[in-house]
């Protein structure tokens, strides 16, 4: 703005002082207003603030001194000059008087003594233009705006291109950019006058900016802004021309004055409305004459010539160049109703021009373009877009027969609009096409791609979440087909992307509108495991940004990790049949390839795994919940302890932690099948691999039995009566659990039945034996931890004794509405913990090798069944006492195969206890067994003879 109102300022002076201009071409009011449009970084100044200044310059005359002695009269002060003849007449004298002056001037000082330094340097050229270069654009821009003579115009336009050559070879930016300002606005393409006023003068100036740029172009900096501004609208002007688009020449009025500064805001407005609607034809050929000058083969060839010449221009300057074609593309594109492509196809252009810049230079270019296209492939105009998005195609296809080498990731920059594109553009059409492109590159040039694979199933992660199932089923087929084909031939060159093919591939899993291609998808996952499996060296091998990763962690890092993660998001993000398959699949590729996994790779992996039961992560509705823990909870449960019993020796010292606590979250949710699995799986873990254990395993594994409580708090909120009842079945699992991994599955039950059978048939002297009791883990465990087992299951059996034993609080939970016919109890637990902990007593008390702690045992044992049986007499239900008959049998019949010695022991002290039980109304079997319990007392303790006695001494045997 200051530059050009210095030199508007000027004009006006010059014009409106000078002798030899008439009265009526000097300047008003109205031309100056009109002539500082604009000038205010694109806006008008106040009109008030033009007003005043004109009017001080109207009222105050600007001249230079003059001497008493030197004052030369003016030789012609006519007001007003008759033609053209008188008026060149009046200019040479003018042109005359003038040089006298400064002849007389020079003279005037001539006797001064200062010394004269002669120019000898190129720097001096500097300062001296530095001070003159304001008044020489002033007057070159009177001359070029108030002169229509040839031989003046080019004048001054030789002068300005000289000047602008100073000023680029100098770096001296504000006089450049001030005198390719001037150049531009007198071309008539950028200033607020009428195309239809061009005159030769004005195509003069455009041929002189176009010289400035293929002479300077490596100095113009932002001037190349004007430049292109100028060249963008000459391509208008020449369709005009050539009567391409005389459609625009209508309208009149006002509308003059925005024709150009309309265009360039934003496109065809450019033109605006020029003349009447009612304008004849000899007045349209005479615009079309004007302008037709600019579709000169010359002119043409020259504009044509700066885009191919951009191949010269320096590093730097072919940024500026190309950042500022950038720019006025998007003023072209700017228009909602008539956009413009000139300078978008300039763009294209150029790109094929510099493709063989070094990378260094071609990174910096395609960060413009680049970015430049992120926008117009977005543009609403689709006809724009399309256009984007097709010469992204083309240039990307030479980029790519370029190859790429070692250590580059340029093909990563010019793929990156295509991304971008996909990302923001919502327009199927657009979409579509940019999927069609990708497939088109993978298709033909797959051997020459290499970092350009991450945008490639960037595009195609993109699609793998859309709708329309054109765009999914496209970029699916094309997914395929790198995993399938172009990986088996190129893996070296993907491995980079490997873990985003595998990503992509997780989000066309994970599309609920497609779930075909869902397990399509899982099914290509499981297949990139084989590549891994197959070719880990490639993978050892390969070095790129994760330098600090050790070579031997690559495999993992770059391949199984990035398999297993993204089917626990599949498992964690999808539907049931989804989720399960892709838990399936997990598990298929640990238990297949598990063996080549490093120790500290499977840590990483269970972090995985365990995220299936986070909490947090879980749905939030009741009915979601549910049917996860139920389904997908249950199901990884199973196959995490097969994966561990599997991989044992590899996984014990470092997992069994973490899978012993998360079984103990699973028994403790409110979810009855998870929960029962919980302790389904802890047996099966210890059946499987007990024999392994080492005495800490055992530890750790017997501490998760007594931390996972057997005993909870009774509530009478309604809401909490369903998760009372799981806990019930949970403790009854948990007892159910101890006895088979003690005993093994199905032991006891075989063990009752045998004891009820001897008891029938009155066979209790024979010995039992259960082939299935060496399976168990018995003889695996010390005695420490069998004791610590007994002591879960006596509190077990306690707390539900003392439960059973509260009428009234079972009255209470009854009448609150606890389910069931009769009042709640705890029977089951009650019997089963005590009977477990009664197997596991009296088999301890028989084994030689425990014989050290044969008199602990003892003592326990006669604790536990005494009080058995003081609870027994107290007992008043018949059906209560009838659940005890098996515990009774169990009791009786093991305390009969102990040796004498012992029995006598238990004998005494269960006496009293016994008689008592004699009252009630026992079943035959138990009957049988009180009876012989009883014959032997007499016997050990010598209350009577037994018949080998008497067969000894002939002593009779009373009859009873």
């Amino acid at each position: 703005m200051y530059v050009h109102g210095c030199y508007q300022l000027v004009c006006c002076n010059l014009v409106n002082q000078s002798n030899f201009i008439s009265v009526k071409n000097k300047m008003t009011k109205e031309q100056y207003i009109k002539m500082n449009r604009g000038i205010n970084d694109s806006k008008d100044l106040p009109v008030e603030y033009l007003s005043t200044i004109y009017e001080e310059i109207e009222g105050k005359k600007i001249a230079m001194k003059e001497t008493k002695e030197y004052a030369i009269a003016t030789k012609c002060s006519k007001p007003s000059v008759a033609n053209e003849k008188q008026r060149r007449l009046l200019y040479n004298l003018e042109m005359e008087q003038m040089a006298k002056t400064a002849k007389a001037l020079m003279e005037a000082v001539s006797h001064a003594k200062a010394p004269f330094t002669s120019a000898t340097h190129l720097d001096h050229v500097r300062p001296m233009f530095k001070l003159v270069w304001t008044p020489l654009l002033a007057a070159y821009s009177v001359g070029l705006q108030n002169c229509d003579d040839t031989e003046v115009a080019s004048l001054c336009l030789e002068g300005i291109r000289c000047a602008i050559r100073i000023a680029c070879i100098f770096g001296m930016q504000l006089e450049r950019d001030a005198y390719v300002q001037a150049l531009a606005r007198f071309s008539l393409l950028t200033a607020s006058s009428s195309i239809t006023e061009m005159k030769q003068k004005n195509i003069d100036t455009i041929k002189t900016l176009i010289t400035v740029a293929h002479t300077d172009g490596n100095y113009l900096g932002n001037s190349w802004h004007e430049i292109l501004k100028c060249i963008s609208q000459l391509e208008l002007a020449q369709l005009i021309g050539t009567g391409v688009k005389t459609r625009y020449l209508s309208g009149a009025g006002r509308e003059r004055e925005g024709i150009i500064k309309g265009y360039a805001s934003g496109g065809e407005e450019f033109m605006g409305n020029l003349v009447g609607s009612g304008a004849d034809k000899r007045h349209m050929a005479s615009i079309q004459e004007s302008v037709g000058e600019t579709s000169s083969q010359s002119v043409v060839v020259a504009v044509d010539r700066i885009f191919t010449g951009s191949t010269r221009l320096d590093g730097n300057a072919i940024v500026d160049f190309v950042r500022w074609l950038c720019a006025v593309s998007m003023d072209e594109l700017a228009s909602p109703h008539h956009p413009r492509m000139f300078s978008l196809q300039k763009i294209v252009e150029i790109s094929y021009y510099n493709m063989n810049r070094i990378r260094l230079q071609w990174s910096r270019i395609w960060q413009v373009i680049g970015d430049h296209f992120n926008k117009v492939g977005c543009n609403p105009n689709e006809d724009v877009a399309i256009f984007a998005v097709d010469s992204l195609r083309q240039l990307s296809m030479k980029f790519l027969e370029k190859g790429e080498l070692a250590n580059f990731r340029f093909q990563k920059d010019f793929l990156r609009p295509f991304e971008h594109i996909m990302k923001k553009n919502r327009s199927p059409t657009i979409r579509d096409m940019v999927i069609r492109c990708i497939a088109q590159m993978v298709n033909s040039q797959a051997g020459n791609i290499r970092s350009g694979w991450k945008n490639i199933f960037a595009v195609f992660h993109q699609a793998a979440s859309d709708h329309d199932g054109n765009i999914v089923e496209l970029a699916f087929q094309t997914t395929a087909h790198i995993v399938t084909n172009i990986f088996q031939q190129h893996f070296p060159a993907a491995i980079d992307s490997f873990q985003d093919a595998v990503k992509c591939l997780s989000e066309f899993a994970c599309n609920v509108a497609f779930p075909d291609t869902s397990m399509e998808a899982i099914r290509l996952i499981r297949y990139c495991a084989k590549y891994v499996s197959e070719r880990p060296q490639v993978l050892r091998e390969y070095t790129s940004d994760d330098m600090n990763v050790a070579p031997g962690d690559r495999v993992w890092v770059r391949g199984w990790f990035p398999i297993l993660f993204e089917l626990s998001c599949i498992i964690n993000r999808c539907k049931l049949d989804v989720r399960t398959r892709g838990l399936t699949v997990m598990f298929e590729i640990m238990k297949s390839y598990g063996h080549t996994f490093e120790k500290h790779w499977w840590q990483d992996l269970f972090r995985i795994v365990f995220r299936i039961f986070d909490n947090m992560k879980l749905p939030e509705q009741q009915t979601e919940k549910s049917e996860w823990m139920t389904t997908t909870c249950n199901h990884a449960l199973y196959a995490i302890c097969d994966v561990f019993t599997q991989f044992y020796e590899a996984l014990n010292e470092i997992l069994l932690p973490d899978i012993l606590a998360q079984l103990h979250w699973c028994v403790k949710q409110e979810n009855e099948q998870l929960a029962r699995s919980g302790t389904n799986c802890l047996e099966n873990l210890v059946i499987l691999n007990g024999q392994k254990f080492s005495p800490e395993v055992w530890g750790q594994t017997c501490n998760f039995a007594s931390e996972t409580s057997f005993c909870f708090s009774i509530s009478l909120d309604q809401k909490l009566f369903a998760g009372l009842l799981i806990k019930c079945v949970v403790q009854l699992e948990l007892i159910q659990t101890i006895d088979n991994i003690v005993f093994y599955p199905a032991t006891s039950k075989k063990e009752d039945a045998e004891h009820m059978a001897a008891a029938q048939r009155d066979a209790l002297d024979a010995d039992i034996h259960i082939d299935t009791e060496d399976q168990g883990m018995y003889k695996h465990m010390s005695s420490h931890h069998l004791f610590k087992l007994l002591d879960c299951l006596q509190e077990s059996h306690s707390f539900s004794k003392a439960f059973n034993s509260n009428y009234e609080q079972r009255t209470v939970l009854w009448r609150a509405g606890f389910k069931g016919k009769s009042k709640p109890n705890l029977l089951k637990q009650e019997t089963s913990s005590l009977a477990c902990c009664l197997r596991i007593l009296f088999r301890m008390y028989v084994d030689e090798n425990r014989r050290d702690s044969w008199d602990a045992i003892q003592q326990r044992l006669l604790s536990v069944c005494s009080e058995a049986l003081a609870y027994f007499i107290t007992v008043n239900s018949e059906s209560h006492r009838e659940a005890w008959t098996n515990l009774l049998l169990l009791l009786l019949t093991k305390t009969l195969k102990i040796s004498d010695e012992k029995f006598k022991a238990h004998a005494s002290t269960y006496y009293p206890y016994l008689c008592e039980i004699m009252q009630f109304d026992l079943i035959p079997e138990l009957r049988a067994v009180l009876r012989k319990f009883f014959l032997r007392i007499g016997v050990v303790f010598k209350i009577c003879v037994t018949e080998e006695q008497i067969r000894t001494t002939g002593t009779n045997l009373p009859s009873w």
